[in-house]
């Protein structure tokens, strides 16, 4: 059944981590307090498997001041889109988008760290792109430590790369990875959709949809409104349905998309009991790629729009 709700969808959407929470980009200033942390971290290789590549980066991070401190880390995703869970769980907030990538603020996971004590855990990365047989580079990966409950104090900081590994195993040689800046997705439909009486006295159906994805532009979701709608006609949800609809729109079900990757489904359509039944007119879909709340801009919007009629019977 369609949800109706005024809260934005990126809030549903913004990634896998335990908790989503605003907060104040960190700025350049000596730890306050007598506050002191030291944070180092790993490689961060990026293995190919059936679905992009994948690997973690190890973080870990030390108290160096008097006190036991709770800390925070916040990263900058050398790649846009990839950054996953911290491991173990531990909350994070996305702040705002940094050349494009994702800047991330997560809690140092578990008790706040006595001093002297060093803590290690990892953060998960994802990047969905076909793999490739040559060893691939990108730099701009940022750790910065924050120290103190809510203290925007920057302790220490370490910049890192992800390396993609290569089909055949190799790290030798890597070529610069270069994301797209543009999306390509594309929308088609059946030739209309007919809705059927019910017990309640509504019309129902069912408009099979099918959307491709190629590239490997930064996405969150797929998003689809209806930019005209017979009066009385509403969307009432897809199936499968993994996120709420709203009437007149809906999130494309099952996630971030892989280079190549194509979905079917239905979208699910209702009309009020007081509908006259035949030919109740056009619907048009607009379908857009959304990445840090923005629509990003699509090689070739001709395919992005799908119309069709619906009937009621």
């Amino acid at each position: 059944m369609t949800t109706r709700t005024g809260r934005r969808l990126a809030a549903l959407l913004l990634g896998p981590t335990a908790a989503l929470l605003a907060f104040a980009a960190p700025a350049a200033a000596a730890p306050a307090g007598g506050l002191d942390a030291d944070v180092s971290v790993g490689r961060l290789v990026l293995d190919p498997t059936e679905r992009g590549y994948q690997g973690s980066l190890p973080i870990t991070v030390t108290n160096r001041g008097p006190a036991e401190t709770y800390f925070s880390v916040t990263i900058v995703e050398p790649v846009a889109g990839t950054i996953g869970n911290v491991s173990p769980d531990s909350p994070c907030g996305y702040g705002p988008l940094q050349n494009n990538r994702r800047l991330v603020n997560c809690s140092v996971p578990g008790p706040a760290l006595k001093p002297g004590e060093r803590r290690s855990f990892s953060v998960a990365f994802q990047a969905l792109t076909t793999p490739r047989d040559v060893a691939m580079i990108a730099t701009g990966g940022e750790v910065s430590v924050n120290v103190g409950d809510g203290n925007p104090a920057i302790a220490d900081e370490e910049s890192f790369v992800a390396r993609f590994r290569s089909t055949s195993g190799s790290l030798r040689h890597p070529v610069p990875y270069v994301q797209d800046s543009q999306a390509r997705a594309s929308i088609s439909t059946a030739a209309g959709a007919t809705l059927v009486r019910q017990e309640d006295g509504s019309y129902q159906g069912r408009l099979p949809v099918t959307v491709r994805w190629a590239g490997d532009t930064a996405h969150e979701f797929l998003f689809v409104e209806a930019t005209t709608l017979p009066a009385g006609v509403r969307i009432w949800g897809t199936d499968p349905q993994d996120l709420p609809s709203f009437f007149t729109n809906f999130v494309v079900p099952g996630g971030r998309f892989m280079p190549g990757e194509e979905r079917s489904f239905d979208v699910l359509l209702r009309a009020e009991p007081d509908t006259v039944p035949g030919d109740l007119g056009a619907v048009t879909f607009q379908l857009d790629t959304q990445w840090g709340g923005n629509v990003v801009a699509d090689a070739d919007p001709a395919d992005n729009t799908a119309s069709f009629a619906v009937t009621a019977g």
